[in-house]
Formats: structure tokens, sequence, C-alpha cells
């Protein structure tokens, strides 16, 4: 499903302290080493499975509990890999999405416009993409200039404007999205059908928390 905005996920990484799109190159991009192991009573060891990861939030956590081991580092635990798994796959050469020469939000509004199968105003896909006007705007007018989207003005109100894909724009997501869907599904390789049935699920009730909090619309 390609409703989340691909920027807007990878932001303001709580576990890194700052973007975790800036970071650079994911290859080379290394935390430094952990300064010890969490103390006695930590929120950590309170945390089943808490910072016994060897992933970087794991490292940044333990470096958290050491200088302040007073604040339960809980939920960097979360939301630190969240954040960092999105800035990887944003990053990520490989993806097909880079191949064609998208971006995630680009693809976002072109899948939109594919899925729901019926032009669409341009405040329509902000809802559907939880974008703002200003980045759809320069994405639809990157997407026309490539001949991807066309746009037209309403009869009755020249201020509204509606857009569809282009045939251009429909084979590009047809043939773009088989190969993304193998490659998302090569990146969860790792974990098995239950875990990650479970592991879905679980994200999608902290979605739904986070849509009911901001009165976002749910598909």
């Amino acid at each position: 499903m390609t409703t989340a905005d691909g920027r807007r996920a990878a932001e303001g990484d709580p576990a890194r302290g700052g973007d975790p799109a800036a970071d650079g190159d994911p290859a080379t991009d290394r935390e430094p080493a952990p300064h010890g192991e969490p103390s006695a009573g930590s929120p950590a060891e309170r945390s089943p499975g808490a910072a016994v990861a060897g992933d970087t939030v794991a490292a940044v956590v333990r470096q958290w509990e050491n200088v302040r081991p007073d604040l339960d580092t809980g939920p960097m635990e979360v939301i630190g890999r969240v954040n960092r798994c999105a800035a990887l796959l944003q990053q990520a050469e490989d993806a097909p999405l880079r191949r064609a020469g998208l971006t995630r939000p680009e693809f976002d509004v072109l899948g939109t416009l594919r899925r729901t199968g019926h032009e669409l105003t341009p405040s329509d896909i902000a809802r559907e993409t939880f974008s703002s006007g200003a980045a759809v705007t320069k994405r639809l007018k990157q997407l026309t200039e490539r001949g991807l989207v066309e746009r037209r003005g309403d009869t009755r109100d020249r201020r509204v404007a509606h857009v569809r894909l282009t045939d251009a724009g429909r084979d590009l997501v047809d043939a773009v999205l088989p190969d993304q869907l193998a490659y998302e599904s090569g990146v969860l390789s790792g974990i098995d059908g239950e875990r990650r049935r479970e592991l879905a699920g679980l994200l999608g009730e902290l979605l739904g928390q986070l849509e009911g909090r901001l009165r976002l619309p749910r598909a």
C-alpha cells in the first residue's frame, strides 16, 4: 500500500537526535560503539528484548541509558527503529523505484491515481498521500513534465484542477509495482510469515492510533 509519504516517514528520528535522511550513505554510516551495557534496573532491563539487538538503535539506547539512566528509553526502541528503517529504505540505491527515476513520494502520487481509478484534485492527492499541498504541487509539476500525469481545469471553477494518469504513467506504475513488491518481499525475507503478520498487525495498530489522534482519513 502506498499511501504514506515516504519522505515524511523518514524525518526526525528521535533515537538519532536528528533527521536520519541527512546521515549520508547507509552503507558507510555507523553509530559509535556503545560505552557500556545497561545498568541493573534500567528501563531496558524492564523491557524484554530491549537494547539487545545488534542494530544502531540498540547502541543509541545503551548510550542514553548510561548518561540518563533515569529515563525510560523504551519508546526509542520502537519509534527509532521505525524511522531508521524508513530512512534506509528511502536511501536504497537498488530499489526499483530508484532505477525508474522515481522517489517514493512521486510513486505514491502515481499509485494513488492508479488504484483509485479516476481523476483526483491536488487536494484529494494530498489527503491520500498524507502530504502538504505545496509538496503535491511540486510533485505534480515534475510528473507532468515527464509526461506521466496531465491536468485539466474544472469547467465550473477555474481554480480547481483535475489530475489523471497518462498512458505512459499507467504503464510505468504497472511495470514498476511488481518489481517493487518483489524487492520489498526480499527486504522482509529474514522474517518468517507468522512474525511478519504479527509485525504488520502491530504497525497497523500504531498507525490507526496516530491517524485517529491526528484525525487523518483511514483507507
